[in-house]
């Protein structure tokens, strides 16, 4: 049976020999080696045991005799219980260190790792009379042998007093305890460092009921013959401490209502806790009492074997749609079938019934089958979130998330999973590179959650900070010191929101159309514009560094400029948002960071594009208007709209050529009427790329010419004048010189006719009518306004000559 586990998953072990002797060994899980470490010529019941780093020195309580046995053989001046401390090297002294009627617990200082000679050993000694005291040790090595060199009393010292809970972090060297206070009960927690020093570095106010009379320790030992089923008083408490500053107490009380499990999870840097409620589905299983708790560092487990499974997630919280809830075969751990269930290590758990030890890990495989039989968008969620934050995303993983996601986006109704995939990938790539930078960029598209997990209840609880009595920290202490402040200032107004980049990219989208016409150029190219387009430029030549092969999809094939706009300006306005709270970190530093961020964006885009492009085999053939779209591009063309919405919701820049290619499949896809409406209402932009295509490739059939007539008319009026001319049609002459006569007619408001015009024309007009319209338009003209000339020579004479081809055709009239 397993008795205890050291430090580096050094685990101490006993078994019973031939002869009932009791055997005492340890096993290395890096060097998978075994070591015989002691042996009793009796048959005893450990309790606790422990050996030192160089393994010289190791401690052993035991139960001497039950009370039966005193009893039956008169021995009530003899102790209950023994504690010894031994010379095993090789084995030499035995000195007894305790010998009373209360348990005692063991468990030695580790120093810091490469240290594998010390003359000094300490040593914890945890009593159930509600004390911590330890032991320095020191040894000389005397002929082969090492050997405790002080022959009296061992110096000793008091740790801590009073207590009622104890947990030993043996990874980590820290000692968390309980203590009963006037109002609250408080945590504390001891940290031992190398230097043979310690000091009490934490102290947190706890609303937890404990009765004063309970007393728990939490690995310091696993005496598996205590183990029993729980009763509805036992004190079932466990903290965990993850590798990102998370420190979490876990607490659940058997409940009275036999068919309804509560638990509670007081995310102490978070600043509040969550009490969950659980309806069980099967009730007549009497032993299931209490939850088992498991450290996965990103999630904490509660487990009720045979019941349920819930993954919480310790970095967000908040939210409770990022917490897996499994019930039925997907709450099931094979080889934990009971509630006897210890975490001494991350991602390990102890079986204390059985004595065995278990690496524990979610399995990707299965989270994705889970993520794609999932019917609620709160396991679709969770699921999807667990996966895109916590595994080493391979192609092939990344490649079957994609094809859900294409497949699911009308299912999930409360939530875009597509953001969700962007959002999160983006925070997982980027928040590696900078400590705190979690803090400041968004990970999920939610602002918050309305959604429940159907029987399960949950209550939110305000709960004060912990207080860090350190001054400067190292490790997981910094990482939590950081979260705390991060709590203080209320942390999701930390994050960055696309609230000011929407607000100023509409306000200088008009401006930006204005870059394209000759008369504005130079007063709409200022400096703050200049800059936001360079930084454009930085995005797409860092991506282009990062992709060497060819791609699939056509995009990055032609220039956005509202989109390059974009890009510049979401640039400009991270880098301000990172340097106002991360001064400490170098301007070149956060310049890369925010190129990655949105060269990042830009390339999950493509990412999805790629995917669903090969998944239905397309092919270049998009921007060929002469055919009909087929099933697979439809299908294409309906994950582009969906992109293009999430994009919109978030603010954030598309790849160059997106809106080309989308455009292209709509015109493929759609009929003409559909088209028309998601030009309309902004699902479909025009673009000068698919427009000029679509005028010059097309002929102009009856049908044809409505396709392009619809889209001529819904240009953009800088747009218009540039692609107006590859269309050689009558009907967009006319178009033409309507527009033409409009601007002059409107400077001809400001101005008056002060004498007739001579005639001037070459043909000679017997209408009226258009013989004053065309001489105020020459009039106009000889002002110097010129507008469209040197480009689609537009003038008085186009207009006339255009006029009367018009009124000819009306009147069914041949035109020479």
């Amino acid at each position: 049976y397993v008795v205890n586990v050291e430090r580096n998953g050094k685990i101490i072990y006993t078994w019973k020999g031939n002869q009932r002797n009791t055997h005492i060994g340890l096993y290395d899980l890096q060097t998978k080696q075994n070591e015989h470490l002691y042996m009793f010529e009796r048959d005893l019941r450990i309790i606790s045991c422990s050996v030192n780093n160089e393994r010289t020195l190791l401690a052993v309580s035991f139960r001497q005799y039950t009370e039966e046995e005193r009893a039956s053989q008169l021995l009530q001046s003899v102790s209950k219980y023994l504690t010894l401390l031994i010379e095993i090297h090789p084995i030499n002294n035995v000195r007894v260190l305790k010998a009373v009627d209360s348990c005692v617990r063991v468990q030695f200082l580790y120093p810091v790792e490469g240290r594998n000679n010390s003359t000094e050993s300490r040593l914890l000694l945890v009593s159930e009379d509600k004390y911590i005291e330890q032991f320095d040790i020191h040894v000389v090595a005397e002929e082969h042998k090492v050997v405790i060199q002080n022959s009296g009393q061992l110096p000793r010292g008091r740790i801590a007093d009073d207590l009622i809970w104890a947990q030993w972090d043996m990874v980590e060297q820290r000692l968390f305890y309980i203590v009963p206070t006037e109002s609250k009960n408080t945590l504390k927690c001891v940290q031992f460092h190398p230097d043979e020093n310690f000091n009490s570095i934490l102290e947190s106010h706890l609303d937890i009921s404990i009765n004063d009379t309970q007393f728990k320790l939490v690995n310091f030992g696993y005496d598996y013959c205590q183990v029993s089923d729980v009763t509805s008083k036992s004190l079932n408490l466990q903290i965990f401490a993850s590798k990102a500053g998370g420190l979490c107490v876990c607490c659940s009380l058997a409940s009275d209502i036999p068919d309804e499990i509560t638990y509670s999870i007081y995310f102490l840097h978070k600043g509040y806790n969550k009490t969950f409620t659980v309806s069980l589905e099967r009730t007549e299983s009497h032993q299931l009492k209490e939850v088992a708790f498991m450290n996965l560092d990103y999630y904490v487990a509660a487990y009720l074997p045979g019941q349920f499974l819930h993954l919480l997630n310790i970095q967000h919280p908040d939210l409770l749609c990022y917490s897996l809830f499994l019930t039925g075969e997907d709450a099931r751990i094979d080889m934990l079938q009971n509630c006897s269930i210890r975490c001494p290590l991350m991602s390990t758990v102890l079986d204390c019934r059985v004595g065995s030890m278990y690496a524990v890990s979610i399995s990707d495989s299965a989270l994705l089958q889970f993520l794609q039989n999932s019917k609620q968008d709160s396991e679709r969620l969770a699921a999807l979130h667990c996966a895109l934050l916590h595994f080493q995303l391979t192609q092939d993983l990344e490649m079957q998330i994609i094809w859900w996601i294409s497949e699911n986006l009308s299912t999930c109704h409360s939530f875009d999973p597509i953001q969700e995939f962007i959002i999160a990938s983006l925070y997982c790539r980027i928040c590696a590179e900078t400590h705190n930078l979690d803090k400041l960029l968004p990970y999920t598209s939610l602002l918050d959650w309305i959604g429940v997990i159907p029987g399960v209840t949950c209550a939110t609880d305000i709960i004060s900070l912990p207080v860090l009595e350190i001054q400067t920290s190292r490790g997981f202490w910094e990482k939590l010191s950081s979260n705390l402040e991060s709590a203080k200032y209320a942390e999701p107004r930390l994050h960055y929101h696309s609230n000011v980049l929407r607000r100023e990219w509409h306000n200088l989208s008009e401006e930006f159309f204005c870059l394209f016409t000759n008369q504005r150029e130079e007063r709409t190219r200022t400096a703050y514009l200049r800059n936001i387009f360079e930084n454009a430029k930085k995005v797409l030549s860092h991506l282009d560094t990062w992709d060497s092969e060819e791609r699939l999809v056509p995009l990055f094939q032609e220039e956005d400029y509202q989109q390059q706009l974009l890009m510049g300006l979401m640039v400009a306005q991270l880098k301000d948002h990172l340097m106002r709270h991360l001064q400490y970190v170098g301007r070149k530093k956060i310049d890369e960071i925010v190129l990655d961020y949105v060269a990042n964006s830009l390339n999950l885009v493509h990412r999805i594009m790629k995917e669903v492009w090969r998944r239905y085999q397309l092919h270049s053939c998009v921007f060929c208007f002469d055919e009909r779209g087929s099933p697979g591009e439809f299908a294409v063309f309906h994950v582009m709209s969906r992109i293009l919405e999430a994009a919109n919701g978030m603010c954030m820049p598309l790849p160059p050529g997106f809106r080309s290619l989308h455009l292209g499949l709509g015109i493929r896809c759609l009929p003409l009427h559909t088209l028309l409406h998601y030009i309309d209402s902004g699902v479909l932009h025009l673009t000068e790329t698919c427009v000029r295509k679509l005028l010059q490739d097309l002929d102009d059939t009856e049908k044809n010419e409505k396709l392009k007539l619809s889209i001529v008319m819904r240009l953009p009026e800088v747009l218009g004048q540039k692609v107006h001319q590859f269309w050689n049609h009558p009907i967009n002459a006319s178009f033409i010189a309507r527009k033409y006569v409009k601007f002059l007619l409107k400077k001809l408001g400001n101005m008056q006719c002060s004498r007739p015009i001579p005639e001037r024309l070459s043909v000679t007009v017997e209408f009226l009518p258009l013989n004053y319209l065309t001489n105020m338009l020459a009039e106009v003209e000889d002002q110097g306004v010129h507008p469209y000339e040197k480009e689609d020579h537009v003038n008085v004479r186009f207009v006339e000559e255009t006029a009367l081809q018009h009124t000819m055709t009306l009147l069914g009239l041949r035109y020479s």
